[in-house]
Parts: structure tokens; sequence; C-alpha cells
């Protein structure tokens, strides 16, 4: 009898975990940039560091995601390859990543949920469009930030809108002829998806 009830709870606890599961795919617009660019020319008789902001632009950023839900709160992870660039004073900086976000949720109205949760970058590669400029590699692969936002579902169709920032830098070191520098590689930027229920 024991036996037959924890069969029957397995049963009708898998039954619930398949019912209250989804996956799909996303895609969509990544608007941001990554961070300072930042002189080390210490040694130099006449040194002065200097900061610049990156000029936000406009990525990309297409994967899949899965959704599993229990009264009403969620755990959506995602797997994402993302596209950026910034722009500074003589150069573009382009960045590609894995992006995985594991991010809990809350359907607050209807079709409405927010969610936050930490997102996991792995660095593909960096390069700048200058050739007067050697870039070398991020000083880790792999780095934590954030995610938070809001979304709504409508059918088959999803509508996300997020912000992600960074817990620390991930630097990169830049040599020219006559000066090195550093840049941050971990973006802050708004995320606007499209996504698909399979």
């Amino acid at each position: 009898m024991k036996k037959l009830m924890l069969m029957a709870l397995l049963i009708t606890g898998a039954t619930m975990t398949a019912q209250n599961a989804e996956f799909g795919l996303k895609g969509g617009l990544n608007y941001g940039a990554t961070g300072d660019y930042e002189n080390v020319n210490d040694g130099a008789a006449d040194f002065q560091r200097s900061f610049e902001e990156g000029e936000n632009k406009t990525g990309y950023h297409l994967g899949a995601y899965g959704k599993f839900e229990l009264l009403g709160i969620f755990i959506q992870p995602e797997l994402m390859y993302t596209s950026l660039k910034t722009e500074y004073t003589n150069f573009e900086y382009k960045l590609n990543k894995i992006d995985a976000p594991v991010l809990v949720g809350l359907n607050v109205l209807g079709p409405l949920n927010i969610k936050a949760g930490p997102s996991f970058q792995y660095v593909l590669n960096n390069d700048i469009d200058n050739e007067d400029y050697s870039v070398g590699d991020v000083a880790d692969d792999i780095t934590v930030g954030y995610q938070l936002g809001a979304g709504v579902d409508l059918g088959r169709l999803g509508f996300d809108v997020r912000y992600e920032g960074a817990f620390s830098e991930n630097t990169a070191f830049v040599d020219t002829a006559s000066e090195q520098f550093t840049l941050d590689s971990r973006p802050s930027q708004w995320i606007l998806s499209l996504s698909y229920k399979l």
C-alpha cells in the first residue's frame, strides 16, 4: 500500500510539473553600453588619469528559455547569445557573449508578471574596430550580474522589458603605441524581448 501511495505521489508530482512547464524561443534588442574606459599609464611622467563612459548603442540577443510555475511563482532559466557594441571617442568596442539569467518571477495581475535574478555572462570574444589598438582577453570569462523587469504573456507570445546591471567590473587591457588602458566589459543595458512558447 505504501509503495502504491508513493508511486501515486510521484506520478502526480511529475504530471503537475509537466502541466506547469513551458519552453520557448526568444529574441530582441539590447540598448546600453559596456563600462568605463580608464587609462593605466601610471609610470609616465606626464600621466593624468582619465575616464570615459561609452556611448549607448543597440545590440541584439537570441536564444531559448524554460519556465516552471507553481502557485503563481515561477523560475525562468534562459540561454541567450548576445551581441553588443559600445562607442568610445577613438574606437568601437564589440562584445559577443552567452548570457544565462535565472529569474524568479511572480504573476501579479492577469497576464502581467515581474521577475528578477542573477545573470551569468560568458564572454566568447571581444574586439576593437581600430587597427592601432590591440585588446586582450577579459579578466574573467564568467561573471555574474543581475536582471530585473516585467513581462506580459498573451497566449503563445510574451513581451519582456528588463534592466541588466553588474555586481563588479570585468576588465580587458588595451594597448596602443602611446598608452595602455582598460575597458570594463560588463554592460549596463535595457533588454527588450519577444518570446514564443513552443
